[in-house]
């Protein structure tokens, strides 16, 4: 008759047999597989194209969501392609000192990661990130998972900043939900959208970390990858913040999957020094460009972050265990350095 013909058939077993009478699938040309399986207390719907005859097809299953007055919404990461293009345009990171230790800010289409204990100062540079760009004349976008709206502002007039200043002059855009509000497939959908209407150069997601309870560690990287993807070939500069699930060092679920398609890690960390707690900033990453290699420490005061001279008597710091090296101790390192340059 020439027609094109589809027929629905429901499963007992999401990765059960195919079908129930096991000729079904032989007789039909293409067969798409619908599951919505539970995994570690949370579904997720996935498509898998299991036959396609006469015509290649990707392999393995694809998220999938369903949107009001849309319909199905498929997140592919197979049709990912890394064609975006790269500039050598610098952008101010929101702070002249962080500016100098990247070697003259960030690049306009890079992704950030900035990581680090809770309260190390995230929020506060995820603020001054923004405040960079509102101060010229670029649109920002940020997405809280963690902090409410009015929460984020008062904490940024605190830091000197006026989130509200920037939201009536149509340079900023807050976006704030709970992640369990929905599935990550429908956040990724849910932040493409906002991303399309408001057209941002800068995109600051605080945190990435408080995605991480609501699907699977599969769901989530998929997110992650997506969403980076997405963002560089808008050619917008985004900045992500990832919390470490310890006081001292360590790295995050987040910081594991994400690091590799990064262009640009700054590391936070506490450093106790004779009973005081202190804080350190160091650029571990910075494609394309030089940066400083110190841990410099930083203070926060109402003024924002300011950072300062490199620590030169702690060691283990990033390792999360730090020591401070007494001024013998210091000698014999320098004597040891002299001699290996010497053999050099």
């Amino acid at each position: 008759m020439g027609v094109t013909a589809l027929m629905t058939a429901e499963r007992n077993d999401e990765y059960g047999p195919i079908s129930r009478h096991g000729v079904e699938e032989f007789v039909a040309d293409n067969v798409i597989i619908l599951r919505n399986s539970m995994d570690e207390g949370k579904r997720r719907r996935t498509m898998e194209i299991l036959k396609f005859r006469g015509a290649m097809h990707q392999k393995g299953e694809y998220a999938f969501t369903v949107i009001p007055d849309s319909g199905i919404a498929v997140i592919p990461l197979s049709a990912i392609q890394l064609k975006q293009r790269s500039s050598s345009i610098r952008i101010h990171s929101g702070n002249d000192e962080l500016n100098q230790m990247c070697g003259g800010g960030f690049f306009r289409d890079s992704i950030v990661l900035v990581t680090g204990a809770t309260g190390c100062g995230k929020t506060l540079m995820t603020t001054e990130f923004i405040r960079g760009g509102t101060e010229r004349n670029e649109r920002c976008l940020l997405f809280a998972f963690e902090e409410s709206r009015d929460q984020l502002f008062r904490n940024a007039e605190g830091w000197g900043v006026d989130f509200e200043k920037m939201e009536a002059d149509g340079l900023l855009r807050v976006i704030c939900s709970y992640p369990e509000t929905c599935g990550l497939e429908d956040h990724l959908i849910h932040m493409k959208k906002i991303i399309e209407e408001f057209r941002p150069h800068r995109l600051a997601v605080d945190s990435l970390s408080a995605l991480e309870r609501v699907g699977n560690l599969k769901a989530y990287r998929e997110f992650v990858v997506a969403l980076t993807s997405f963002i560089k070939h808008k050619e917008i500069a985004g900045l992500f913040t990832a919390t470490t699930p310890t006081l001292l060092g360590g790295s995050s679920v987040t910081e594991a999957h994400i690091s590799t398609i990064t262009d640009s890690i700054i590391l936070l960390r506490y450093v106790e020094i004779l009973g005081e707690m202190r804080r350190g900033l160091t650029v571990l990453k910075m494609r394309g460009s030089a940066h400083d290699k110190n841990i410099r420490e930083f203070s926060i005061d109402a003024s924002g972050m300011h950072i300062g001279k490199a620590f030169r008597n702690v060691s283990g710091i990033i390792s999360g265990f730090p020591r401070q090296i007494l001024a013998g101790e210091m000698e014999r390192l320098g004597d040891l350095f002299a001699e290996d340059d010497l053999d050099a």
